[in-house]
């Protein structure tokens, strides 16, 4: 068990509260919360799966601003944030490489808000977007990888 806690901490958390539901179902008398102390272990793999998403949504939302926005100000910032996030997404695969499964949705569930965010913000500068943001996708690839958009 301790190799797949250092191999892949949401599959071992999932593992972990399993066995201790079941270990409750069994009947062992033991003074322990069981499914409190499930519970608890789930979030370990919880907290990993919204930091993956939130880093997501930084990403998305900051590739936006750069293909929608007018301004040439701020993509330094912007670009900037994209590559700490795209960081920060790496070392939570690492740690758990079972998350990269959940990519795809998450990207898919993350940009119409990304979408509202930066459409509010260009909104809130009286600039009018360069792009239609309800037509923008992004792959994995992109999200995941070193692409920049273009700017004309």
């Amino acid at each position: 068990m301790g190799s797949m806690y250092d191999q892949d901490l949401v599959l071992w958390s999932e593992e972990q509260a399993r066995a201790l539901r079941a270990a409750a179902n069994a009947g062992w008398n033991a003074p322990i919360d069981w499914e409190h102390v499930a519970e608890e272990i789930e979030s370990l793999g919880k907290s990993d799966r919204r930091a993956l998403a939130s880093r997501i949504a930084i990403v998305i939302e900051h590739l936006l601003k750069l293909e929608a926005s007018p301004s040439r100000m701020p993509t330094r910032g912007w670009k900037d944030s994209v590559l700490r996030a795209r960081r920060d997404i790496e070392r939570l695969l690492a740690d758990s490489p079972s998350l990269r499964r959940e990519i795809a949705g998450t990207i898919v569930e993350e940009l119409p808000h990304a979408s509202v965010v930066v459409r509010t913000g260009l909104k809130d500068y009286d600039e009018q977007p360069l792009i239609d943001l309800d037509q923008v996708t992004y792959t994995e690839d992109q999200v995941l990888g070193d692409w920049m958009p273009e700017r004309a």
